[in-house]
C-alpha cells in the first residue's frame, strides 16, 4: 500500500490545494502510481512554485571611453652581444670583468697566436725583397737608358757607330722597363698580401663595440678561444644607459599606436615610483600565436634605475573613436565557462554574454547584445538562472 504522498518526496510541492487533488487520490489508489505517475508527472512539475527573485538594475550607459589598461612588460638593453674570437689563439689578458664599465674601442681581451706574427713577418719581408728587387732593376733602367741616350746622339753623326748597336740598345732599354714593371707588379702584389694578415693580427686585440657594461664572462686566461675550438665566446656586453620596454599590445588596442606616445609603467624594484618611455618601434605586425603587436618604447636608463631583465607594469592608454557601453564592475558575472550580465526583460532574467573592455572610473566597458539602456541587474550572480522570474525591487533608482 502506498501511504506517502508524491508531492511529500518532490521540494516545492504543496500538501494542499484543488492542483493536486486528484494526484492525491490517484496515488492513494492501490496501484495507482504505476498507471499514472507517466502522465501525471507534467502536472506535478507544474505544480511546483518557484519564486520570483528580487533583484535592483541599472541601465546600461553609453559613452566615449579614455582610460588606460595595464599591460605587462620586459625591459631589454638597448644593445647586446656575446664578443667572440675571430681568430684562433689563446687568451693572454682579460681586462674587463662581469660589472665592469666598458667605452666602445676599449680593448678587452688579448689574444696570442704566435703563427700569425709568423705569417706577417713572412709577407712583410717579401715586401722588403720586392723593394730591393726593384731598386736593383731601376738601377740598371737608368744605366740602359742613359746608354741609349749617348748612342742615339752619337748617331747622328755619320759612320760613329753601327746602326745595329744603337737597335740593341733600344732592346736593352725596353727589357729593363719591362724588369723594373714586373717587379713593381710584384711589390704591390706582397703589400697587398701584408694586408689581410695586419687585419687578422688585429683581431687578436678584442674590442668594445659600444659603451655598455660587461653582464658575464665566459673565458680565464690561458683558454683557447676561436672559431675552431670548442669556445668562441669571451664576454657578454649590454647597453644599459638606454633601455628597450618591449610591451605585447593585445589586437584590440593595436589601432591607436603612434609613434612618439609616451608610457607610464612601473616595476617591482621601486613600487612608489612610475617611470616614463616613448613608444620608438612598432611592428605593424601581429604575432599569430598571441595576436598581440611586440610594441617598442626606450626608456633614458642614464641614472641606472631600472636594470634589463626587469618586469614592468605598463598603463597603456586607451581612446576609443567610437562610444562604448559601460555597466558596474558588479553587474558582470565571470564563471569557467562564460562572462554574463543578467538583462531584466518581461519580468525574467536573461543571461547575455560579454567581453569586458577598459575601466572607466567606477564602470566597466563591455562588448555584447545589449543596448544602451538595457536593464541589467547591479549585483549579479549565477545563482539568478537563466528564464528565472524576477521581481525588480521597490528601492530600485
Amino acid at each position: 500500500m502506498t501511504s506517502d504522498r508524491v508531492w511529500d518526496r518532490l521540494p516545492g510541492l504543496s500538501a494542499a490545494g484543488s492542483q493536486t487533488a486528484a494526484a492525491s487520490e490517484a496515488v492513494d489508489r492501490p496501484g495507482g502510481l504505476s498507471s499514472v505517475s507517466l502522465a501525471l508527472l507534467p502536472f506535478l512539475l507544474a505544480a511546483i512554485s518557484v519564486p520570483a527573485q528580487t533583484v535592483e538594475t541599472t541601465a546600461v550607459v553609453e559613452k566615449s571611453v579614455e582610460g588606460a589598461r595595464r599591460f605587462p612588460g620586459e625591459l631589454l638593453p638597448f644593445f647586446k652581444v656575446t664578443l667572440e674570437a675571430r681568430v684562433s689563439g689563446f687568451v693572454e689578458t682579460v681586462n674587463a670583468d662581469r660589472g665592469s664599465a666598458v667605452t666602445a674601442g676599449q680593448t678587452l681581451v688579448r689574444l696570442s697566436a704566435p703563427e700569425i706574427a709568423a705569417r706577417v713577418a713572412e709577407a712583410e719581408a717579401k715586401v722588403v725583397d720586392a723593394a730591393s728587387r726593384k731598386a736593383e732593376a731601376e738601377a740598371k733602367l737608368a744605366a740602359a737608358r742613359s746608354t741609349h741616350t749617348r748612342l742615339k746622339e752619337a748617331s747622328r753623326t755619320p759612320g760613329a757607330i753601327a746602326a745595329n748597336e744603337l737597335i740593341l740598345a733600344e732592346q736593352q732599354l725596353q727589357a729593363a722597363e719591362a724588369v723594373v714593371k714586373s717587379i713593381e707588379s710584384a711589390a704591390l702584389a706582397a703589400a697587398a698580401a701584408v694586408r689581410p694578415l695586419r687585419d687578422l693580427e688585429s683581431y687578436l686585440d678584442v674590442k668594445a663595440p659600444f659603451d655598455g657594461v660587461v653582464t658575464e664572462r665566459l673565458v680565464h686566461r690561458g683558454a683557447l678561444v676561436g672559431p675552431g675550438s670548442a669556445q668562441s665566446g669571451l664576454l657578454r656586453i649590454e647597453q644599459v644607459t638606454r633601455l628597450r620596454l618591449v610591451v605585447s599590445v593585445p589586437e584590440t588596442e593595436a589601432a591607436g599606436l603612434v609613434i612618439g606616445g609616451r608610457l607610464r609603467f612601473r616595476v617591482p624594484a621601486h613600487p612608489a615610483r612610475a617611470f616614463t618611455a616613448v613608444i620608438a618601434r612598432i611592428p605593424r605586425s601581429l604575432d599569430a600565436a598571441t595576436r598581440s603587436m611586440p610594441v617598442e618604447a626606450d626608456f633614458d636608463n642614464g641614472r641606472g634605475d631600472l636594470a634589463p631583465g626587469m618586469y614592468a607594469e605598463v598603463d597603456w592608454p586607451i581612446r576609443r573613436a567610437a562610444k562604448s557601453l559601460l555597466v558596474p564592475p558588479a553587474a558582470v558575472v565571470a564563471t569557467t565557462e562564460r562572462t554574463f550580465v543578467i538583462r531584466v526583460s518581461d519580468g525574467k532574467a536573461e543571461w547575455v554574454n560579454v567581453k569586458k573592455g577598459v575601466v572607466s572610473g567606477d564602470l566597466v566597458e563591455v562588448v555584447g547584445a545589449l543596448a544602451a539602456g538595457d536593464k541589467i541587474v547591479k549585483r549579479a550572480t549565477d545563482e539568478i538562472r537563466n528564464g528565472s522570474p524576477v521581481v525588480v525591487s521597490v528601492n530600485n533608482k
